[in-house]
């Protein structure tokens, strides 16, 4: 079956073929049918059918002008700020809170005409590979509900794969968007660091953090990247178009590929379709070279100590008081430590725990100081490796979706992230599409390949997404 997407949508807006509130009554429809087996939205909108109305009036008035989302269905994960909307991050501790604003992205997908529908389960504060972290129970893989959908944005790229939304929106701090869109076979895209503004995200790790889409296109990725970045007065670490050198597209590129980073922790028949892959990337004309990135391999170690230390910043707000969940307690401290005791879940606790050790006196240097340190030597191995090369190329994931509790052990669940974590950690853009597809126990299941950019590489990563994945459908 040919999926949805927002160009198809907005073609047949046009040609009068579908209407917004047919469309959104559909997507509604099969959240109700599905939604209670996958878990995926843990809130639908009750906004949705009256923002419909008011997309098919715009596109009736004059299609051609309306603005390029009028009335595509777009599912948000559950750590976006919709003013009224419940967000809670899928933490118990923000249980019953609403929001009081619209993060920037949510305007300016509202300005841009999409039908905002709901908003997806997740690993709670975007903490997890899995969505098995989430306070209100895992969301499930629909490719095979025994599999996870991956993390944290597991929810919206189910969304995706179950059919109720052609685009959703994630987040992506160490691979949230990209590792997820490669279990659920979709597409993921993470931009440079700065190119989307993070005002009303509910923070992880503040030098980390990027929103971008799920979709079933790199078309689609591209249209609505192009909706939200921008430079925002809101945040400060938003880019201008010359932050960075223009990164020009061209007729065929030179694809690196760090055969190093590669030596091991793939799964064979995952690694025998990546090197099927690199064939078809030669074979439609592109360059394969072979490079080494020594540093690369050091990423998921420092990563896992410069994220905790910004994840024990950011989460010191949550006391129970100011907002969200409150414990009794006989003393002030009693209410801090039982609000937190009770709101957090184990792994949110784990990572506070880390990040508090590694900024405390006597190991701040030994640590974090270091783990910095590491991840400057990376973007200047990785400016120099660009010099050389247009684009990196990797598995987005070592392994497809696994089943529930396979990876309980939290170090095998890190692992998950080895090439995904060090694109956060310098800041460049990457993309995560469907590469092949491999079997286990039965089950057919997608992965994807991960290309890398120069920062402001974006439409390079569009452009040879477009020519490779999109091309085939």
């Amino acid at each position: 079956m040919t999926k949805q997407t927002a160009h198809s949508l907005r073609a047949d807006y046009l040609a009068g073929t579908q209407k917004p509130t047919e469309v959104v009554a559909k997507s509604l429809e099969t959240i109700g049918e599905q939604n209670d087996a996958l878990n995926v939205f843990l809130d639908v909108y009750e906004s949705a059918a009256q923002q419909a109305a008011a997309a098919e009036e715009l596109l009736a008035k004059d299609g051609e002008s309306a603005p390029p989302l009028a009335g595509i269905p777009v599912a948000l994960k559950h750590n976006i700020m919709v003013e009224g909307e419940r967000v809670t991050a899928a933490s118990k501790i923000l249980e019953n809170y609403t929001a009081t604003y619209d993060a920037t992205i949510v305007n300016k997908l509202k300005v841009a005409g999409a039908v905002l529908l709901g908003g997806t389960n997740m690993d709670e504060f975007a903490m997890g590979g899995s969505t098995e972290n989430s306070a209100f129970s895992p969301s499930k893989n629909p490719i095979d509900p025994t599999r996870v959908p991956g993390g944290s944005s597991g929810g919206s790229a189910a969304a995706v794969a179950m059919g109720s939304v052609p685009v959703a929106i994630g987040t992506d701090t160490g691979g949230s968007i990209r590792q997820p869109a490669s279990y659920c076979g979709v597409v993921g895209f993470k931009p440079t660091y700065g190119a989307v503004s993070r005002y009303g995200l509910i923070a992880m790790g503040s030098s980390l953090d990027q929103a971008g889409p799920l979709t079933n296109t790199v078309a689609d990725a591209e249209l609505v990247h192009s909706v939200m970045a921008g430079r925002d007065p809101m945040d400060m670490t938003t880019i201008d178009v010359d932050t960075y050198p223009a990164v020009e597209t061209k007729e065929t590129y030179r694809i690196g590929v760090p055969r190093d980073f590669l030596a091991e922790g793939v799964d064979p028949d995952v690694l025998e379709a990546f090197e099927a892959h690199l064939k078809d990337l030669s074979a439609a004309g592109h360059e394969v070279v072979d490079i080494s990135l020594p540093l690369f391999a050091k990423g998921l170690a420092a990563y896992y100590i410069v994220m905790p230390a910004e994840v024990s910043s950011n989460l010191a707000r949550y006391d129970g008081l100011r907002y969200g969940t409150q414990t009794p307690g006989e003393t002030l401290l009693d209410v801090y430590e039982q609000s937190r005791a009770h709101g957090f879940g184990d792994e949110v606790k784990r990572r506070v725990l880390l990040g508090t050790y590694v900024l405390s006196a006597g190991y701040y240097d030994a640590y974090y100081g270091k783990a910095e340190a590491v991840r400057r030597l990376m973007r200047q191995e990785l400016a120099n490796v660009f010099t050389d090369v247009d684009v990196l190329a990797t598995p987005t994931a070592p392994t497809p979706a696994f089943t529930f509790g396979a990876q309980a052990d939290p170090l095998a669940m890190y692992r998950q992230d080895i090439f995904t974590v060090p694109v956060n950690l310098t800041g460049v853009p990457a993309i995560s599409t469907p590469m092949a597809t491999v079997d286990r126990d039965g089950s057919t299941l997608p992965v994807g390949v991960q290309y890398i950019a120069p920062h402001a590489g974006e439409s390079r990563l569009f452009d040879l997404g477009k020519r490779i994945y999109d091309a085939q459908l």
